[in-house]
């Protein structure tokens, strides 16, 4: 049995496994970097351990560092949470060699999928339908547009969308440099991209004994470069058999290499078919909108499984529909530019799940990723979740640097997306749209009311009949 647990991650995903942890009686203990010492999930937690530095790669990436911060803290086993070391089999393997338990899937497995090249020659043996690989020196006209993946990593690093053939040399090249420099493999691949296709994925999760779970679907389309934003579960739309199919897919994909915890198989799904994109060895940042639909604690069952314990033969049955969106400090009207500086206030009002990182009163650094917050709405239907979610993130209050708030709430009424009819190239046609400072004809219904009001006060004092007021504050703006 699991009695302390550290995390090897900061921000939201340590908060929120945190949280499971004191919900099963678990100690938990928590790595911070000097940037992160006042940090939520440091003040979350039973016991820190710092990591001296402020850099990703003297702290969170030191594998090494976090081992014997485990150690220190008397914690007999290690979640990676997502991003850093959560996909690297030579992490899990340093922690069983400590004599800890490791809450993730078998190094093995970690391994197999790594590269995105090795996985897929692994999938195609296992008959999972993959997109057909185009060599570079015999690509034509006829191939475009094509997409450059690294085949390490992921987060839209090391990708290229090439629509000139005399461009591919150069994109191939800064892919390769962008895939070294961020994963330290600068290997890539080259495949058709496909302009309207859908980011569909599948949540497996298996025990030591044999069980494969498919959690549902869920899509991930909206994506502004390459990196998700809206996602939400079931995927709208899906006929039954490509539904029954996908399933089928990622249930074999575990299978052929072993798998044992959560993990999350990723297609495109394109003209009725779906083609096998990758395999994240890991928790999804995503993952609460399963959660919601299932009414299960995926950390939980991590944690079981890393246990010893034994899944049920089959999952439970979904019901509803779940809505996730991602908070983030940057300002999409000017290239999605990540913002930095204190949060005055973050409040969310009730009815809605709110996973974060950050607190009122906290500062967003230049160090780590700005992702401030997931706002997650469950209801019956798709079209309550959606309504549900646009009015809690336009009721919400976020005081400090500029966020993305008023692009999530027009992206999620937007037409569109209302209609289930979304695809991964959503904001290449709608961004300037979306961030237009009328907000086009899907502003904010809050937006709206408060420039009627503004419009008639201006008006009656110009007529002498009430003295003009002070302006009310932007909207996610800093308060007056």
């Amino acid at each position: 049995m699991i009695r302390t647990l550290l995390v090897a991650n900061r921000g939201e995903i340590a908060v929120r496994v945190f949280r499971t942890c004191r919900e099963l009686g678990i100690a938990t203990a928590a790595v911070h970097s000097d940037a992160d010492t006042d940090a939520l999930h440091v003040r979350e937690a039973d016991v820190a351990v710092r990591l001296p530095g402020l850099a990703p790669a003297d702290t969170y990436l030191r594998g090494d560092l976090v081992v014997k911060a485990a150690q220190a803290a008397g914690a007999d086993a290690v979640h990676p949470g997502y991003g850093f070391l959560s996909e690297n089999a030579e992490f899990a393997r340093a922690v069983l060699d400590a004599g800890l338990v490791w809450i993730g899937p078998p190094p093995e497995a970690i391994e197999a999928m790594a590269s995105k090249t090795r996985a897929k020659e692994l999938m195609a043996a296992a008959g999972v339908p993959l997109l057909d690989p185009v060599k570079p020196a015999a690509a034509t006209a006829d191939d475009l547009p094509l997409l450059v993946k690294a085949a390490a990593g992921g987060g839209g690093r090391g990708m290229r969308v090439v629509r000139e053939l005399d461009d591919l040399e150069r994109e191939l090249a800064a892919a390769e440099a962008e895939a070294l420099s961020a994963f330290g493999d600068g290997e890539v691949f080259v495949e058709p991209y496909v302009e309207r296709g859908r980011h569909v994925e599948v949540q497996v999760l298996a025990d030591g004994h044999g069980v494969v779970w498919a959690l549902g679907t869920r899509d991930c389309s909206l994506q502004r470069r390459h990196q998700k934003v809206i996602e939400e579960a079931p995927a709208p739309g899906l006929p039954d058999g490509l539904r029954a199919s996908l399933h089928e897919s990622a249930v074999a994909a575990a299978r052929a290499i072993g798998y044992r915890g959560a993990g999350t198989v990723e297609f495109l799904v394109a003209d009725g078919r779906a083609y096998f994109l990758e395999m994240n060895t890991r928790l999804q940042v995503e993952h609460p909108v399963t959660e919601e639909v299932f009414g299960l604690d995926l950390v939980a069952l991590q944690l079981h499984v890393a246990e010893g314990g034994t899944l049920a033969a089959e999952p439970p049955g979904a019901r509803g529909h779940a809505v996730e969106a991602r908070l983030y400090a940057e300002d999409p009207a000017r290239g999605w530019t990540p913002q930095t500086g204190t949060l005055h206030r973050v409040a969310v009002p009730g009815g809605v799940r709110l996973d974060t990182g950050y607190g009122s009163g906290d500062t967003v650094g230049v160090h780590y990723d700005a992702m401030l917050a997931k706002v997650v709405a469950w209801a019956p239907t798709r079209a309550e979740a959606v309504r549900k979610l646009a009015g809690a993130l336009e009721r919400a209050r976020v005081h400090g640097p500029v966020t993305n708030r008023e692009l999530l709430v027009r992206s999620i009424r937007h037409p569109e997306f209302s209609s289930g009819d979304v695809d991964t190239g959503f904001y290449e046609r709608h961004l300037d749209e979306l961030t237009a400072p009328d907000g086009g004809t899907v502003a904010p219904r809050g937006e709206a009311v408060a420039a009627l009001a503004a419009a008639l006060a201006d008006a009656a004092a110009r007529q002498g009949e009430i003295s003009p007021t002070p302006p009310l504050p932007e909207p996610g703006g800093k308060p007056p």
